[in-house]
């Protein structure tokens, strides 16, 4: 009895030892497969909210991290700063709007530092299905309006919904998800326009104070 217990514990270590092996192993070769296709999914997000004809270096490379309560929360935000021939004009950076009708809603904003908005996608919501979701590109193009449109100071009344008196329009039944993404990407362009003197002083990603 004893001999069989040991025989088959010996089999079951045996067995545990080979399949760790092999998870570590096909772990370790798709790695970099998942990593590289990351970083691709990545850039092209990127290309949407920043167009490559603006910007000449890795964008990627020049991730830094940003607090405002501009940006809807307390958390720190990634900047991806964009360059032309080593000169900063622009990036692409995290955003909140912490007023969806379903919860806050991630959005990556991408702006010159003196108003243009070049372009905006939402990466994260839980809005209403068939409803507010209509920010997302694959539904609707809705979110493609904030391309090269330009604010102009923070008292511009242009940058709301239409039912607010602004130019961007609104969902059927559904107010509060486009205004609270307007409102989000307004502030966010505003604050780009005070970046450039600090731009020498944030930290990069993967610092301590992430």
């Amino acid at each position: 009895m004893l001999k069989s217990m040991r025989k088959h514990g010996t089999t079951l270590a045996l067995f545990a030892a080979a399949t760790t092996g092999m998870t570590a192993v096909v772990n370790g070769l798709t790695q970099k497969t998942i990593a590289h296709q990351a970083a691709l999914q990545q850039k092209t997000l990127l290309d949407q909210v920043l167009p490559p004809e603006h910007y000449d270096n890795d964008m990627q490379t020049e991730c830094y991290l940003v607090r405002d309560p501009a940006l809807g929360d307390t958390a720190a935000h990634r900047l991806y700063l964009a360059r032309k021939q080593g000169k900063p004009v622009g990036a692409a950076l995290e955003t909140t709007a912490p007023d969806g009708y379903s919860g806050a809603i991630k959005l990556l904003v991408g702006a010159d530092f003196s108003g243009t908005v070049f372009g905006s996608r939402v990466v994260e919501h839980h809005e209403t299905p068939g409803l507010g979701d209509k920010i997302e590109l694959r539904l609707s193009n809705w979110i493609t309006f904030f391309s090269n449109q330009k604010i102009e100071g923070p008292d511009d009344k242009r940058w709301a919904v239409k039912k607010d008196g602004g130019m961007f329009d609104q969902f059927t039944g559904a107010t509060i998800t486009p205004r609270a993404v307007v409102n989000a990407v307004r502030r966010t362009a505003l604050y780009m326009e005070t970046l450039p003197p600090k731009l020498d002083h944030l930290p990069a990603c993967g610092a301590a104070n992430e």
